[in-house]
């Protein structure tokens, strides 16, 4: 995107330099980096990343609204609503496809919302290590709002623990040690030094909820949720599991019920240029160009059932169209030149909540890059220059 960055990387890239640096990166936690990690960063320019905060600036206005737990009661399945609610989420990522208008001008679009965690820890270390790797000039950063790598990890301290002490919260996921993101839950101990520890091993007693420690049976007051219940409903043999919709004396950083509030579920309440025009299925009254929208169920798991090329037939079939939005199609620009074909981009944007913050503040980012015909391990296999990375955004 940054032209004269992206050819002084291009033209000092050597095998060998990319050898190192995953090395370094797999050296964090040796055999936990489970995806494909990029040859290159996104070098992104001030004026794209003040169009990507405006939008962000106008969900939050969304958000933070009076009655915005009234327009989202209902994307909280009801066999999925958990108790204890509070008044918001202490994260949010946005996610951005970098996108050529009808001008053909590059600007940012909104694929997706999440009030929910994303490698937060892994990114502090990877930015840096990647920052080191490109010869990153200066006025560049990972980070937003004048936050670097010290004040982002006392933020993430405050966040996630809180005022206990770390070995009374947890990373609570299912089989963590599995999980494709498990370097970001090793990085997170590191940071943090709380212990990760699969829903299957959570002890409840009465309304308190232990796990074991090191054969210690400890309490736990505070949980970093990486549970995705979506992900729940599709394991088998969980076993006796603790029923995570009654009523606990625990706190959750996020409240599993903002996963579903701040979701595609949002989506159809916002209005920026750089937010695609949504609708949900049910509401729509006049007839839609469906070469120009994806059908997106509001409830899957990893992207599952999005229909890009759209036939009325696939509307036909549908029997419950409260459950699914129709979403402007967005056109990625291929525009990060790599040795074979350009590459595109998307930026995750991280926001936090801290507790007495009027609105959530954009902090830090991750980055991926794709060839394929969506963003994703699926789509991009055998293909160099695609994966995870992170965006440095000019000063």
């Amino acid at each position: 995107m940054q032209k004269d960055l992206r050819q002084a990387f291009n033209q000092n890239f050597t095998k060998e330099k990319y050898d190192q640096y995953m090395e370094e990166i797999e050296a964090l936690e040796p055999g936990a980096l489970d995806f494909r990690n990029a040859e290159t960063p996104v070098f992104v320019p001030k004026e794209f990343i003040k169009k990507m905060l405006g939008a962000c600036e106008d969900i939050i206005d969304v958000i933070v609204a009076e009655n915005f737990k009234e327009l989202t009661y209902r994307s909280i399945p009801a066999e999925l609503n958990v108790p204890g609610e509070d008044a918001h989420p202490q994260c949010l990522v946005f996610d951005f496809g970098v996108c050529e208008n009808k001008s053909g001008e590059l600007e940012p679009q909104l694929i997706e919302m999440q009030g929910f965690p994303t490698l937060f820890a892994f990114q502090a270390y990877h930015s840096e290590i990647t920052a080191k790797y490109a010869n990153l000039p200066d006025n560049y950063s990972a980070y937003l709002n004048g936050y670097n790598k010290e004040s982002y990890i006392q933020l993430l301290k405050d966040i996630f623990v809180g005022n206990h002490h770390p070995e009374n919260v947890i990373l609570l996921e299912i089989y963590p040690e599995k999980q494709k993101t498990r370097i970001d839950f090793y990085c997170t101990k590191k940071l943090l030094g709380i212990n990760m520890v699969c829903l299957t091993k959570l002890i409840a007693e009465g309304e308190k909820l232990f796990y074991m420690n090191d054969g210690v049976k400890t309490p736990v007051h505070r949980i970093y949720n990486r549970v995705i219940f979506d992900d729940l409903q599709q394991q088998e043999d969980l076993g006796d599991i603790v029923d995570l919709s009654k009523p606990y004396d625990v706190e959750w950083v996020p409240h599993p019920n903002w996963f579903y509030r701040i979701s595609k579920f949002t989506l159809p309440f916002i209005d920026n240029p750089y937010v695609p025009e949504t609708f949900f299925l049910n509401e729509i009254t006049q007839p839609v160009k469906l070469d120009e929208f994806v059908l997106k169920p509001l409830f899957s798991f990893a992207g599952m059932g999005v229909v890009i090329d759209l036939k009325q037939e696939d509307i036909d079939k549908i029997k419950d169209p409260e459950n699914w939005i129709l979403q402007r199609k967005v056109y990625y620009a291929p525009v990060i030149l790599t040795p074979d074909e350009p590459a595109k981009a998307e930026i995750r944007l991280f926001y936090f909540w801290k507790e007495g913050w009027k609105r959530p503040v954009g902090v830090h980012n991750l980055a991926r890059l794709s060839k394929g015909k969506m963003i994703g391990t699926r789509y991009n296999k055998d293909k160099e220059w695609v994966g995870g990375g992170v965006a440095f955004f000019e000063q």
